[in-house]
Formats: C-alpha cells, sequence, structure tokens
C-alpha cells in the first residue's frame, strides 16, 4: 500500500462527504427524496469527517441535529486518535514499508 494511494482516497472520501451534504441540502430545499442519515455516517465512518463536518457548516444542514453536531465530530476526533496512536505504536509505518 502506497500512501499516496492513502491520501487520494481521504481527499476523494471527503470531496463524496461534501457533496452529500451540499445534495442532500439542495434535495430538502426542493421537497425531493433525500439522502439516508446512515448513509451520511457511513462516509464519515469512512474518513470523510471533515467533508462531512464542513458541508454541514457551509451549507447549514443539519445544524440543529445533536446528532450531527456532536455525532460527526466525535467520530473525526475518534478517528484522529486511533491514527495518532497507530502512528506512535509504529503499526502505520510498518504498512508503509
Amino acid at each position: 500500500m502506497e500512501l499516496k494511494y492513502v491520501v487520494l482516497y481521504i481527499i476523494l472520501i471527503n470531496i463524496i462527504g461534501f457533496g452529500m451534504m451540499a445534495l442532500d441540502k439542495y434535495k430538502a430545499q426542493k421537497s425531493y427524496w433525500r439522502i439516508p442519515e446512515k448513509s451520511i455516517f457511513v462516509v464519515t465512518l469512512l474518513g470523510g469527517g471533515i467533508g462531512t463536518i464542513t458541508g454541514m457548516y457551509v451549507f447549514r444542514h443539519k445544524t440543529k441535529k445533536l446528532k450531527f453536531t456532536v455525532g460527526l465530530p466525535t467520530i473525526l476526533i475518534s478517528e484522529i486518535c486511533v491514527i495518532i496512536y497507530l502512528l506512535y505504536k509504529g503499526i502505520l509505518q510498518m504498512l508503509f514499508i
């Protein structure tokens, strides 16, 4: 596994998360069929936390829902803590050798 592919993945999943928030906001305004909340959380869990959180505040979408204002940042912070722990233990370095 090469680091450039991991970086590319992180960039793409965050663009997808940002786009999902934009699309869901648009659909909400037009009363169209919406993106399930579960899908937004899955994208966040897959590494798209920065994109979904940014989209949430840029589009002012789901900012009144505690599940999102607390849940999405909690997932992101947890993922960052896991990455820091794995870096500290040297596990991630072994994957990229």
